[in-house]
């Protein structure tokens, strides 16, 4: 049963254990760059809970959240344990938090545990989320426990048994909106306001007003994270599956790698979570308007200590234009415009309605954009980008598309080189797909790491083509397989 924990924020709790361990991966790069050094075999035992030094004091926090719009109560780290923080040599201090080593106050009626192909996929898309440059917690380590975990994938009533799996992750701090709703909902408001103090003193070092205006420029300051954040996974095509409040970061950076995916094809009404059908709450589409609602979740939660409702009122509503703002500017970069002009508006409308009218990839097609030349016959060039036929009625809308961006690109004051330069700076080469991801999950099942150690080396270097097998669109096999097209909230 789920502990309730009024007027604290935490519970201690101890790793389970686990005999026999064994490492799949480990991110020596970080390690180094966080203050840990290299990787010795002594280390494995730390890396999934063992043996842990008797000094160290590990704990679960509690947080409460809005799932799929509805108030849910308080919950908190189901499977997840905080080993403590580390400072390195440069006095910048990381969060370190196991993922999937035992149950907690927090996991309601469940174990804990973690399984092998979620703990893969958080491990491998949160660095590649960071070499794509979007602000995200990172991974350290990903090691099999040695033992099975049983688990209802599509919740279809077949459970079955699975290999269990640890995953260290790193952040700044793993605070979330639903810390802050917890103290407000219980009225905790002397906490609410040491934890917004203890926020701002650690993580907003740029706020040095006093009183209630900090607060408020707390608020202001998480908004403008937030829609950064937001513009940034639409840049490179992300769709998280789960944007509950509890899964919000108050830093603004993507957290809980769940049943998410990089997009294929284009598409507003995308969602790869099966857990948000048919509402599709969190489809690609949606991403900016639903941060905003959570945002208002947490105005709500912060009333208690700004008590201006016109003023929250006038910061979310605010929130729109900024994001809406930026999220243009971002596609002017995509497309190398080298500044934002009042008619982008329609101009972007028709790429989008042309995107979902033939079916275009949406990494694939920016890619083949940079490439364009109009000696070339425009069916072979876009063919191998789209997920249908190219018909000549379809090829007649791409042609006029075409034509109207070099219009566009016309109206640029920089070079046609420049502007290159900007769209192979924003526009990825490689995305880490879902089913690369399962092609590695069934590889690493079968005790082999080669397909691990290349979607390592690939995603390490995100804007040129290392593997031009891995810069293709999704192969047909793989369209309705569980794990590549859809996913559920235990992926």
């Amino acid at each position: 049963m789920q502990r309730n924990t009024p007027k604290v924020l935490f519970s201690t709790v101890e790793p389970v254990g686990f005999n026999h361990p064994r490492l799949i991966a480990f991110n020596e790069k970080l390690s180094e760059e966080i203050g840990l050094g290299k990787f010795e075999e002594k280390d494995l035992s730390f890396l999934v809970g063992n043996n842990l030094p008797e000094n160290i004091k590990t704990y679960s926090t509690a947080y409460a959240g809005h799932q799929f719009g509805n108030w849910a109560g308080q919950l908190g780290d189901g499977r997840a344990i905080l080993a403590g923080e580390i400072t390195n040599s440069l006095r910048e201090k990381k969060e370190i938090q196991w993922k999937g080593a035992g149950a907690t106050p927090y996991s309601r009626h469940a174990d804990g545990r973690a399984v092998l192909r979620s703990s893969v996929r958080e491990y491998l898309m949160s660095e590649a989320m960071f070499h794509l440059g979007v602000p995200t917690t990172r991974a350290l380590s990903l090691a099999f426990t040695g033992e099975d975990v049983v688990r209802d994938m599509m919740y279809s009533g077949n459970p079955q048994d699975e290999k269990g799996a640890v995953v260290v992750r790193t952040a700044e701090s793993f605070l979330r909106f639903g810390h802050f709703e917890l103290m407000s909902a219980q009225q905790e408001h002397n906490t609410l306001q040491q934890l917004v103090d203890f926020t701002i003193e650690n993580y907003f070092k740029e706020i040095t007003s006093e009183g209630v205006q900090k607060y408020k420029d707390f608020f202001e300051n998480v908004g403008r994270r937030t829609a950064d954040l937001m513009v940034e996974w639409y840049r490179v095509g992300f769709v998280h599956g789960v944007m509950n409040t509890d899964n919000m970061s108050i830093l603004g950076l993507t957290v809980d790698y769940g049943p998410y995916s990089m997009m294929d094809e284009y598409d507003l009404n995308f969602t790869p979570n099966t857990t948000d059908l048919p509402g599709r709450r969190y489809a690609f589409g949606k991403q900016g308007q639903i941060s905003q609602w959570n945002l208002w979740q947490l105005a709500n939660a912060l009333h208690p200590l700004i008590k201006d409702e016109k003023f929250l009122e006038e910061i979310l509503n605010d929130y729109g234009s900024y994001f809406w703002e930026s999220h243009d500017r971002m596609l002017c970069k995509k497309f190398g415009f080298d500044q934002l002009l009042t008619s982008d508006e329609k101009f972007f409308t028709n790429w989008q309605s042309l995107m979902q009218d033939l079916q275009l990839d949406y990494t694939l097609f920016f890619n083949e954009l940079e490439k364009y030349d109009d000696q070339k016959d425009l069916r072979l060039q876009f063919e191998n980008v789209s997920y249908t036929f190219l018909n000549d009625e379809k090829i007649l809308k791409l042609e006029d598309f075409i034509k109207t961006y070099q219009s566009r690109l016309e109206k640029n004051i920089i070079s046609r080189e420049k502007s290159l330069e900007i769209m192979h700076k924003t526009n990825p080469k490689f995305i880490l797909r879902n089913y690369l991801l399962y092609q590695c999950i069934e590889e690493i099942n079968e005790g082999k790491n080669d397909m691990l150690n290349k979607l390592s080396h690939a995603l390490e270097n995100p804007y040129h083509t290392i593997y031009p097998e891995f810069s293709a669109k999704r192969p047909s096999d793989y369209d309705d397989i569980s794990g590549c097209s859809t996913l559920s909230c235990s992926s």
